[in-house]
């Protein structure tokens, strides 16, 4: 099997050569059909969480032999902190997927932890000798997920970019404490745009050499994007052992959307077999998906807000180049589509293709506000503690539920990582220190601080560097590439 970038059919690479390059030479995003590659749910919902990862797996990343990947998945996912890996929570009339019960308390461990042994995989496979420098741009949550999953990892380094004063304090300290020989951090004066557009850049000037080479822990790596899938076909299969639903009926999902990975592994399962009905795209302020969705131009010029779900403060959600893609079977379409981008900073979909996006995905948006009143009403009502991306989702949903149809909310992150903006939403007074609003939070509701949040106080910054926008590639060049 091939994969091929977005923008040029010709720019091929095997899945473990993909897996490792992580963006493919022309800038475009390596995909193949996953609508060629189905999977039967019924044989699907006799597997467990390991068993489901295994079979998503090797469809989309043939390279890797089952007997690689079993050992694989084992380690990867004994760092969770339930067996369940992503359990499924009946709250109200929803069903809310837990995907923070991982190392860092955020969805992209599901597949962050995963990443570095199928980087590794990837390098045996193609008997790669070179230093991999793993770069990551991040609006909150990846930087963590990434620096730990690679943490001293044999062969490869690791350089996270995150936007100075645009992620909340706890998601910033995670990442300034992080420890390990071989990795970097670095604040970016601009926003999380700055940092990703910054990333690219660097892909396109840095060549590979026999001595070193750089990947990405971004979804833009098909590596992110794989694992993401098994989950929705997980909490399909929870559905159906609960007696919920019959094998067969369609299950919508909302999914809090920043660079539109998550909601976009979901099409993914669609397309492989699983019975979605649609997918609901949740958006913040920063609601440029939500508009392009309903109108089909995607327009990146417009004000940029910081808001209390920073992992969502995107303007161009690079995932969706994928979609683009799949929907219009033209990679010279894609090219253009993107460079229009680039250049005039927006572009629009023909009407043919804003109908086939609008049959399978749903759109809306939150603000901060309305987050907020839905933290503050699902507590009351139901005892159930969610972070902002969470609400913005729920917020969402409840104009997408449709009668007979069971939704499913995804919730990407601890409320323990937002202190803030949850106590606020409880209509609580808090002061400036994080730490301490985390045991105000336990202290009011009772639930539990993740252990892996409630030790960052006391660790040393190790991190202290803010660099401008467009100094990224010398940073690299300097740091980890001299």
């Amino acid at each position: 099997m091939q994969y091929n970038s977005t923008r040029n059919h010709k720019q091929t690479a095997s899945p473990a050569e993909a897996v490792l390059r992580g963006i493919a030479p022309d800038g475009g995003l390596y995909l193949c059909d996953p609508a060629t590659l189905p999977l039967d749910p019924a044989e699907m919902l006799q597997k467990d969480f390991a068993g489901m990862a295994e079979a998503v797996l090797v469809r989309l990343l043939p390279d890797y032999t089952p007997e690689m990947l079993r050992p694989m998945i084992a380690a990867a996912y004994g760092k969770f902190d339930t067996a369940d890996i992503t359990p499924l929570v009946m709250v109200g009339d929803y069903h809310v997927l837990e995907l923070f019960h991982g190392p860092t308390c955020a969805f992209k461990d599901v597949a962050l932890s995963l990443l570095p042994y199928l980087i590794t995989g990837a390098k045996q496979l193609l008997n790669d000798k070179a230093k991999t420098v793993i770069l990551t741009a991040t609006s909150g949550d990846t930087g963590k997920a990434a620096l730990e999953g690679f943490c001293d990892v044999t062969s490869t380094s690791i350089v996270a970019f995150y936007p100075k004063d645009g992620v909340s304090k706890i998601q910033e300290r995670q990442m300034v404490t992080q420890r390990g020989k071989n990795v970097s951090v670095a604040a970016v004066r601009g926003n999380f745009d700055d940092a990703q557009t910054g990333v690219k850049h660097i892909f396109a000037e840095v060549k590979p050499t026999e001595k070193a080479e750089l990947s990405s822990a971004n979804s833009i790596n098909i590596g992110r994007l794989a694992p993401q899938v098994v989950y929705y076909f997980r909490a399909y299969g929870d559905l159906v052992k609960s007696g919920r639903i019959h094998l067969g009926d369609v299950v919508d999902y909302t999914v809090p959307t920043g660079n539109f990975g998550d909601i976009l592994a979901g099409y993914f399962a669609r397309q492989m077999g699983l019975p979605v009905g649609r997918l609901i795209c949740a958006s913040n302020a920063n609601d440029v998906l939500t508009e392009f969705l309903t109108t089909g131009r995607y327009d990146k010029r417009r004000p940029f807000y910081k808001t209390t779900s920073p992992s969502m403060d995107i303007l161009v959600s690079s995932n969706l180049e994928r979609l683009l893609y799949l929907v219009s079977q033209d990679a010279s379409c894609v090219e253009r589509l993107m460079r229009e981008l680039n250049t005039q900073g927006w572009y629009q979909v023909s009407g043919w293709m804003l109908e086939q996006l609008r049959a399978v995905f749903g759109c809306g948006c939150c603000d901060d506000a309305g987050a907020a009143e839905v933290i503050g009403r699902v507590w009351r009502k139901h005892r159930y503690l969610c972070d902002p991306h969470t609400a913005v989702a729920w917020a969402v949903a409840e104009k997408h539920t449709r009668e007979g149809v069971p939704m499913v909310v995804l919730s990407t992150a601890s409320p323990y990582k937002f202190p803030a903006a949850v106590l606020h939403a409880l209509g609580e007074a808090s002061g400036d220190d994080e730490f301490a609003m985390m045991e105000q939070l336990h202290a009011l509701t009772g639930m539990d601080i993740p252990k892996n949040l409630r030790g960052l106080e006391g660790r040393p910054v190790l991190h202290t560097d803010v660099i401008d926008k467009d100094a990224m590639l010398d940073y690299v060049l300097s740091d980890v590439l001299k």
